[in-house]
């Protein structure tokens, strides 16, 4: 058999790239309610730009919450505390534009039905221990790194980050690491040349070296040459700006909505939280290598207008005789997902960097035994 052999890519960010500064900041205004208020109803989104953040958004609840305040903590901890770095929490300005929600879409959540119409997708593959993809899991591993190291006394390193990998298939199997782009905000003072040695080292082979991968990958370290200007100050940031960052890396399709900032009202954030829990259950119990999982809904109504399985032809029993099993094991409306998957608790502000998908502290990663013996009885 001719040995199927292609590339693929995908990219992360750090948590200071400015898409990510807004969906943190987002996430932790949601999760200031929830703590206060489970029953909020939270939309909430941020643009960033040089010394300023607006705060927009619809919230229908019985409690306030300092917005302002929760967004200056969050750049801080980020370590956005110095205009030159690209942004200044304490000299910034701040506008909140937060009103409340639409009478006419918080009746339509009221009774337990979605709150906006859309399709969501989840996916998971043997490639990783985690079942994700593995060109996105060392995008990350790469700028959770980057982070770890920037926070160490007297670092050269900024918060603003990118990362890009690039990852040799043979087979459907990762056989080898080709390209890793690594791109840094750093201090004036570094030349080029040390950045990267230092990157290389400090950064990329340590993360590199616990994958069991052949090759030699041609690393780029700023391959535009020096970044110094970063942050805000660089970029606008907008929440919502990196679904696929926040997701697969591009290893499956996207509905198109974002996550940061809502409530799990929002079958945007909880149908596709629900729909990896789906597939991760299906590649767990032995159904399949790879699984895609797609749901849709319409505003106002509860249960999914479809569920979509795909199993990429690693399946071992019949797409049909999943999708039946999927539609008895798992409770697919809104209040079934909020429910098993405990969704009201204020969880999300660990999710807004570095993905929402394959940590093992967020509850639609968590393997339940019971299904996966329900599952594994249809083999």
């Amino acid at each position: 058999m001719k040995t199927k052999t292609f590339q693929f890519t995908s990219e992360s960010v750090s948590n200071g790239h400015p898409d990510k500064v807004a969906d943190q900041i987002s996430d932790a205004i949601l999760d200031a309610y929830l703590a206060q208020d489970p029953e909020a109803k939270v939309a909430c989104e941020c643009l960033i730009t040089t010394g300023q953040l607006v705060i927009a958004g619809e919230v229908t609840s019985k409690v306030h919450v300092d917005a302002i305040a929760i967004a200056r903590a969050v750049i801080k901890e980020i370590g956005y505390t110095d205009s030159a770095t690209g942004f200044s929490e304490a000299d910034a300005a701040y506008i909140n534009l937060l009103h409340e929600q639409s009478p006419e879409i918080n009746s339509s959540v009221i009774d337990g039905g979605a709150g906006d119409q859309g399709i969501m997708f989840g996916y998971a593959c043997r490639e990783t221990p985690a079942l994700m993809p593995m060109p996105i899991m060392i995008a990350h591993q790469l700028m959770e790194k980057q982070r770890e190291v920037r926070m160490q006394e007297d670092s050269v390193l900024l918060p603003d980050a990118k990362s890009q990998v690039t990852i040799r298939y043979e087979n459907n199997i990762p056989v080898a690491i080709e390209n890793i782009v690594l791109s840094t905000q750093h201090v004036k003072h570094i030349s080029q040349a040390a950045l990267s040695k230092f990157v290389t080292e400090q950064i990329i082979h340590p993360v590199i070296s616990s994958y069991d991968l052949k090759g030699n990958p041609v690393i780029m370290i700023n391959p535009s040459g020096s970044f110094t200007i970063g942050g805000p100050h660089g970029d606008t940031g907008l929440t919502g700006r990196k679904i696929i960052v926040d997701t697969y890396g591009g290893s499956c399709p996207h509905g198109g909505g974002a996550f940061s900032g809502k409530d799990p009202s929002k079958v945007d954030r909880s149908a596709a939280y629900a729909a990896r829990y789906v597939a991760k259950h299906i590649v767990e119990a032995g159904l399949a290598t790879r699984c895609t999982i797609q749901l849709s809904y319409a505003i106002g109504k509860a249960e999914p207008t479809s569920l979509y399985v795909n199993t990429h032809e690693t399946g071992v029993i019949d797409e049909s005789k999943i999708e039946e099993a999927i539609q008895s094991l798992f409770d697919l409306t809104p209040q079934g997902i909020i429910r098993t998957l405990g969704l009201k608790a204020p969880i999300y502000i660990g999710t807004a960097a570095y993905g929402h998908f394959g940590k093992a502290n967020v509850p639609w990663e968590i393997i339940d035994a019971l299904v996966i013996g329900q599952l594994q009885l249809l083999k």
